[in-house]
């Protein structure tokens, strides 16, 4: 029997555009000043808790043209995207590439509009833009929602979050716990005990004994 799911959300864009920073400020926590360049070097899932409890699953994926094979398998995973543009910027390599992926998968997104906070910001310039490649926004004659933030000044955040629940509740994001496992390996690490696999699960279960396959590898769940 299928249930309510959290959303898994996947956030996209160009390098140095503020992915990585706005989801320190969504769950406070500094990983930016822990990463070479600022720039993600690996694709990792992070749990944020909104009002009555309910939570979202962020996928932060990498920014840089050499993460490109990484960021399109974060894409597939996803059930929303946030295509995120520095609205002091605009649209930039990594950003079209992003729309293609979007376009490819036909995934549910938001366009976040960052770093709101600074001089040369303008919204209505990175949204004319984003139009010209083809993005038709809410209100300007589309169905493309936006928003503007900036996560320096703490701004946009918890409007950013009730339009990810909103647009979960729209497209009717559910799972089968039931159902035989279906999860996406995000990150591999070997430890002192063993193999250690971060996933997303999207159906069914996860549990003690399992017998995994991905691709052509196999294991047990230990713990």
């Amino acid at each position: 029997m299928n249930t309510k799911r959290q959303p898994i959300v996947v956030v996209l864009g160009h390098v140095d555009h503020g992915k990585t920073s706005l989801l320190d400020a969504l769950r406070a926590t500094s990983v930016t000043t822990g990463e070479a360049g600022g720039i993600t070097q690996s694709i990792g899932a992070s749990v944020v808790t909104i009002k009555n409890n309910s939570k979202i699953t962020f996928i932060d994926t990498p920014g840089h043209a050499a993460f490109s094979k990484m960021r399109s398998r974060g894409s597939k995973l996803a059930d929303i995207a946030l295509l995120i543009l520095d609205s002091s910027d605009g649209v930039k390599p990594q950003t079209k590439e992003a729309i293609s992926l979007i376009n490819e998968t036909k995934i549910p997104f938001i366009v976040v509009c960052t770093k709101t906070d600074l001089p040369a910001a303008s919204i209505d310039v990175a949204l004319g833009q984003l139009e010209k490649e083809g993005i038709l926004f809410e209100g300007r004659g589309g169905q493309t929602p936006f928003i503007g933030v900036s996560a320096k000044k703490k701004e946009g955040l918890t409007e950013l979050l009730d339009l990810i629940s909103l647009l979960s509740e729209v497209n009717t994001i559910e799972a089968d716990v039931e159902a035989v496992l279906e999860a996406v390996v995000i990150e591999t690490t070997r430890e002192k005990g063993g193999n250690m696999v971060s996933v997303v699960v999207r159906n069914g279960k996860l549990k003690v004994g399992q017998e995994v396959f991905a691709e052509s590898a196999k294991g047990k769940v230990k713990g």
